[in-house]
């Protein structure tokens, strides 16, 4: 459970990267207001079939950019959109119950699509992003495919023990030394802990029903040494049109193998 707590924080070393200075000619860095007033970070680059990327736990958009998906998506003509979540690097981090609940940051992808004016898109999800990118797949019609990179079946199960315990410590509770080593690093950084503990508290899951339900073809990417978030066989059985892939690494390198850029653009082109 320690190692597994640990990676929670998929992307997170990636957070502090300094920020370029985006000319329009090259990428577009700006705002959106959400549904709820909440100010949404994100960039655009490129002109062709948009698809977003979506960051993992304690990261930020600019984490993908040290991933070969990122330029390899952009090199094969599609758009890519990248998103500071809520709570995470420059967009708003709120302090309240209410601005987590009820896939809020499902909603804040929905509404940064609907502002683009994008009538279909596709969605790549890590890690907590796999999380996000599954209530994408119940809640957006306007999704047409979408990859889930390391993510496996533990994330359906509302009371999974990881997230509660997540969040109990980000809360202060000091007594689950096996998120000793996750709190070492949150504390390290400068990180809004509120925010990254509402996040926990409001994660959300999806059901096995809700997952039987999903019609369109969903790619489930796996590092080979990857143990963490459950079952990647099991989640693979739940969702009806998806195929599994492995690629080298585990939870926190497979992302960066250039074989993870390949698996996406083999599934996007398909």
């Amino acid at each position: 459970m320690k190692k597994q707590i640990t990676c929670l924080a998929i992307l997170s070393t990636l957070v502090f990267i300094s920020l370029r200075s985006f000319s329009q000619t090259e990428t577009q860095g700006n705002y959106f207001t959400s549904f709820d007033s909440t100010k949404i970070y994100y960039e655009v680059k490129g002109s062709g079939y948009p698809v977003i990327l979506v960051h993992g736990f304690s990261g930020t958009g600019q984490g993908w950019k040290t991933c070969a998906v990122y330029n390899d998506l952009l090199n094969a003509g599609y758009q890519v959109i990248l998103i500071d979540q809520r709570g995470n690097g420059r967009s708003d981090k709120p302090h309240t119950d209410a601005a987590y609940a009820n896939d809020a940051e499902a909603k804040d992808i929905m509404g940064l699509i609907s502002f683009l004016n994008i009538k279909q898109y596709n969605a790549v999800g890590y890690s907590r992003g796999s999380i996000i990118t599954s209530r994408l797949l119940v809640l957006d019609k306007r999704l047409h495919k979408a990859v889930m990179g390391g993510m496996g079946d533990a994330y359906t199960n509302p009371d999974w023990p990881r997230r509660v315990h997540a969040y109990r410590a980000l809360m202060g509770d000091t007594t689950l030394h096996d998120v000793d080593d996750m709190m070492k690093y949150i504390h390290s950084q400068h990180f809004d802990e509120l925010a990254l503990a509402l996040q926990q508290k409001y994660q959300p899951s999806t059901s096995p029903a809700e997952l039987a339900a999903v019609k369109i073809p969903v790619l489930i990417i796996r590092g080979t040494e990857d143990k963490e978030n459950g079952s990647e066989t099991g989640l693979n059985k739940l969702i009806p049109k998806s195929g599994l892939v492995y690629v080298p690494g585990n939870h926190n390198t497979a992302i960066r193998a250039p074989e993870f850029g390949d698996a996406v653009l083999k599934f996007l082109k398909d």
